[in-house]
C-alpha cells in the first residue's frame, strides 16, 4: 500500500528537521511492544470491574466508568503499576535499535519533542544519545499548578537539539494526578487549554503554531489525536500552518470487500486533507525506518 508522502513532502520534511523546525507528537503506538495497548488494558478492567457498556475496547471510557465506581485516582494509579510491571518483567526499549522509534528520533537535530505518553522514553533515548534533554509537565490542572518548571528555574532556557525539552502534555507517571486518562480528565484538559493559553509556555506555543508537526503512534480515534488537533492545533491560521503529517494505520475493516476498503481509505485521506495533515499509511516502525534511511541520505548529501 502506497505511504501517500511523495519525494516533495520527503523533501519538506527534511529541510524541516535539518533547521529544527519539525516538532514530533508521540502517542501510544509508539510504545508498541513494550507497554501494553490501551485496548488490552480496556478489556482486563471491563472485566475486572463488571463494565455494562459495549465499548470495552475503549479505554478512556472503561476508565471513566472506574473512576466513578471506585474513585478518580484508581484507573491511574492502576494503569502506572501495569505499566511499571511490562517494563520490570521485559524491559525499557532498546534505544540503540537503528528503526526503534524514541532512537530514531532523538538522532535528529530537533530542540521540543511532545508526547501524550506517559513514560519517560524519548527522555532516555535522548540521554542515550548524549543529549541532555529536560522533562515538562504541561499544568492543566489545579494540583500540579505549582509543579517545577524549567523556565520558572531558568528564564533563559532556549530548547536547542543538545539540551532539548520533552513536554508532556497528558501527564507523566511520576506525578499521577498530572495524568489525562478518563473522559472527564479529556474534557477538563481541553476547557482548561482553551481557557488560559498560558498553561502551554510561549516555547511550545511557538513549536506547535511555527514548525512541521509529526504525528508518531495515533490513530484517527484515538481522544489524544482528537484533544490534540481540536484543542491546539485548529486554531492556528490556516495561512499559517506548516506540511504536518500522521503515521496511521491503513485502515481494514473485516467483512466488507476490498473496494470499500479503499473507499474507506479516501474517505480518511479526504478527511485528514480538510485538516492539513498528510498521511503516511503504515506501521509506526515502516515510517521509522523508511525515515532513517532517508535522512541518513539526505544528511549525507546536504
Amino acid at each position: 500500500m502506497p505511504s501517500h508522502l511523495d519525494d516533495r513532502d520527503w523533501n519538506m520534511l527534511l529541510t524541516r528537521i535539518k533547521s529544527g523546525k519539525c516538532t514530533p507528537f508521540l502517542g501510544a503506538g509508539a510504545c508498541a511492544g513494550t507497554l501494553p495497548l490501551g485496548s488490552d488494558i480496556a478489556k482486563q478492567w471491563a472485566l475486572e470491574h463488571d463494565y455494562p457498556l459495549k465499548n470495552d475496547i475503549d479505554l478512556v471510557r472503561v476508565a471513566q466508568y472506574i473512576a466513578v465506581e471506585v474513585d478518580p485516582m484508581f484507573p491511574k494509579e492502576n494503569l502506572i503499576e501495569l505499566f511499571e510491571k511490562k517494563i520490570a518483567q521485559d524491559g525499557p526499549p532498546n534505544f540503540s535499535d537503528d528503526y526503534e522509534p524514541h532512537g530514531v528520533l532523538a538522532d535528529l537535530p530537533l530542540p521540543v519533542y511532545m508526547t501524550t505518553n506517559y513514560d519517560d522514553f524519548m527522555v532516555h533515548a535522548l540521554t542515550s544519545k548524549n543529549w541532555k534533554p529536560r522533562r515538562e509537565l504541561c499544568k492543566w490542572n489545579t494540583f500540579i499548578a505549582d509543579y517545577p518548571s524549567v523556565w520558572e528555574n531558568e528564564s533563559s532556557y532556549e530548547p536547542t537539539p543538545e539540551n532539548p525539552v520533552v513536554f508532556h502534555l497528558h501527564g507523566h507517571n511520576e506525578v499521577p494526578e498530572s495524568i489525562v486518562l478518563t473522559e472527564d480528565d479529556y474534557l477538563d484538559f481541553l476547557v482548561n487549554i482553551s481557557k488560559d493559553q498560558k498553561l502551554l509556555p510561549p516555547r511550545i506555543q511557538r513549536a506547535i503554531t511555527g514548525t512541521s508537526l509529526l504525528f508518531i503512534g495515533y490513530s484517527l480515534s484515538d481522544w489524544s489525536f482528537r484533544v490534540l488537533f481540536r484543542g491546539l492545533i485548529a486554531s492556528t491560521e490556516r495561512s499559517l500552518r506548516r506540511l504536518s503529517i500522521s503515521v496511521q494505520l491503513p485502515p481494514i475493516t473485516t467483512n466488507v470487500s476490498e473496494d470499500e476498503n479503499a473507499r474507506i481509505q479516501q474517505y480518511l485521506d479526504e478527511y485528514f486533507k480538510n485538516i492539513d495533515i498528510k498521511v503516511y499509511w503504515g506501521t509506526t516502525s515502516e515510517f521509522t525506518r523508511e525515515l532513517r534511511r532517508r535522512w541518513e541520505a539526505f544528511k549525507d548529501g546536504a
